[in-house]
């Protein structure tokens, strides 16, 4: 049976994805986008990966950014008083962690 690179794609970012949801406070200690772009776990997203990030520069309290492989993604939305991740996984199911 062959396995589609795609398809192994995904799944690997369906991997990285949730175990970021399990630990969310082990991948948000960033103090500038920048910080964000250098965050070592991201290299772990499948090449074909997508990120975009915003916030925090320039005195910003908030910020926001997203990985996204295909349909898949996994989005952050950091705020003082509450923060989220969002992940769509590549069956198009939605998650959510508040923390």
């Amino acid at each position: 049976m062959l396995l589609s690179l795609d398809i192994y794609k995904q799944q690997q970012f369906d991997l990285i994805a949730a175990k970021i949801m399990a630990e969310p406070a082990k991948y948000i200690e960033f103090s500038s986008v920048s910080d964000f772009y250098d965050a070592e776990w991201l290299k772990d997203f499948p090449q074909g990966s997508q990120v975009s990030a915003t916030g925090l520069d320039d005195g910003a309290e908030e910020f926001y950014a997203i990985v996204q492989f295909k349909q898949q993604y996994l989005k952050f939305d950091i705020k003082e008083s509450l923060s989220a991740l969002i992940f769509q996984d590549m069956n198009g199911d939605i998650s959510k962690c508040n923390f």
